[in-house]
């Protein structure tokens, strides 16, 4: 099944880069592509651990509020350890975030486990909470300057082989979050718990502690995804995440073959996924459509996606006579 899904998916993916190809010959330029992937960077981390959870049983829609928080408390912490705006402790600045973004995360599990609240709602309500937090302790505004830093320099302009070192962070945890289901106890304990959560448990599985581990994960991954995010802004923004991110985390996440209810999905169709979304999204940007259209197509594909994946479990639809 994932592979008739990937090869679909690769087909779209050409298909994509053809037509925009046709329209504007600079859309195939080296340089353009470097650019697609640099702007799927950002939205690939946040799949790639969205994948996770959903194959776990659950879903994250707060992942882009809390790389906007994760953003500012990298920045402020970073000026924090420096003079004010510049010259301060970077290692500081992304440990302190990604242990805030890991922290929020165990938030987010134990409101789902301990709490009985559904996965979705429990993340819609933190996604504003952790929009809030951003915006309360930045006073909604915009924290530090990163690019006084040569690490900071480094994630969002260096590269290695030629190839930026956004993709390089995106391709590293991919491979990881991949070795990890796919080859350890505890990715197999995760697909089997959103296979069939009553059979792992009896199966001797601690349900609980996999699902906040879980959560654990995807907030340390966002995290690192807001701290790239205010190394390319040069600043950590309250509501850079916040636009429209969780929906192409999830978006990816469904059209790489994620199932709903969860026990399916994989990273190589999450990024697949992900970078025609990106391939799309700069598509239109470069033959001069309307940006808002990029938000239709957006709504379309996770549509599409979702119908997909109802007819291949043979899920009955909604109203319908079986």
């Amino acid at each position: 099944m994932n592979r008739v899904q990937n090869l679909s998916l690769i087909g779209a993916l050409a298909g994509v880069l053809a037509v925009f190809g046709i329209l504007n010959d600079q859309y195939l330029s080296l340089s353009n592509l470097a650019v697609i992937g640099q702007a799927v960077t950002i939205a690939g981390l946040l799949a790639v651990v969205q994948t996770a959870v959903i194959i776990c049983g659950g879903i994250d829609i707060s992942v882009g509020s809390q790389a906007g928080l994760a953003a500012v408390v990298s920045s402020m912490v970073f000026a924090w350890t420096g003079d004010g705006l510049a010259n301060g402790n970077a290692f500081a600045a992304i440990g302190v975030a990604i242990v805030v973004g890991a922290a929020g995360g165990v938030v987010n599990g134990v409101i789902i486990v301990y709490g009985r609240v559904n996965a979705i709602i429990a993340t819609l309500a933190m996604l504003a909470a952790y929009k809030g937090i951003a915006q309360l302790i930045s006073g909604g505004r915009a924290q530090g300057y990163l690019l006084t830093n040569d690490l900071f320099i480094f994630i969002a302009r260096g590269s290695v082989l030629g190839v930026p070192a956004m993709i390089w962070i995106l391709g590293i945890v991919a491979l990881l979050v991949h070795l990890l289901l796919k080859t350890t106890d505890i990715g197999r304990n995760m697909y089997a718990i959103g296979g069939n959560a009553v059979a792992a448990r009896l199966a001797g599985i601690n349900i609980n502690k996999y699902i906040i581990s879980v959560y654990m994960l995807v907030g340390a991954v966002a995290a690192l995804a807001g701290i790239i995010l205010a190394a390319r802004s040069t600043a950590g923004h309250p509501t850079a995440g916040s636009e429209g991110l969780e929906l192409k985390a999830i978006t990816a996440a469904f059209l790489g073959g994620c199932a709903i209810a969860g026990g399916k999905g994989s990273i190589g169709g999450t990024l697949l996924a992900v970078t025609l979304l990106g391939a799309l999204e700069i598509g239109l940007t470069v033959v001069g459509v309307n940006p808002f259209w990029q938000n239709v197509a957006q709504g379309a594909l996770l549509v599409v996606a979702v119908v997909i994946q109802q007819r291949r479990t043979g899920d009955r639809a909604v109203g319908l006579p079986g």
